[in-house]
């Protein structure tokens, strides 16, 4: 007896608006309908309404933005591996998760070095709990262009 969640946030660039759905064993999504409808009064109407069109809709822009994206995550693997730095690609994200180059050990520390220096901002691993030390995520929200410049700014703060 399972169920499966899934997200619009990042499929059609619905992030923040915080809408999904579920799909399984129908006892199960019963029960799910259950608990939700007495915890929670649901989310804005327009944002449903906009979850039903994005559905609905021709679905060409899902592979848009999965060419973007990948682009983005490309250019800035490769760039960041020019420089040493060797990244995983993800597979279906738009965040980069990055081990600290050497000899960095805080991420903190590593992330605040990148706002002051270089002007570029990470998200520290270790906010995303204990397991996250070592780590900073970089997001692909950007344009190739800002990607590109965010580059060539870390380079000039950590090898040059």
């Amino acid at each position: 007896m399972g169920i499966e969640f899934h997200s619009l946030s990042k499929t059609y660039n619905m992030t923040g608006w915080r809408i999904g759905w579920v799909c399984g064993n129908r006892r199960a999504v019963e029960a799910l309908g259950k608990v939700k409808t007495n915890i929670d009064s649901g989310i804005f109407q327009a944002i449903q309404w906009a979850g039903i069109a994005a559905l609905k809709e021709d679905q060409a822009c899902v592979e848009n933005l999965r060419e973007i994206y990948q682009e983005r995550r490309d250019l800035l693997v490769e760039g960041l591996g020019e420089m040493g730095w060797r990244v995983n690609k993800p597979l279906a994200t738009f965040y980069i998760w990055a081990n600290l180059p050497k000899p960095h050990k805080s991420s903190l520390k590593f992330a605040k070095i990148l706002l002051e220096k270089a002007g570029v901002v990470v998200t520290p691993g270790i906010g995303f709990g204990e397991f996250g030390e070592g780590f900073v995520r970089f997001s692909l929200t950007n344009s190739v262009e800002k990607i590109k410049e965010a580059i060539e700014r870390i380079k000039k703060v950590l090898w040059d």
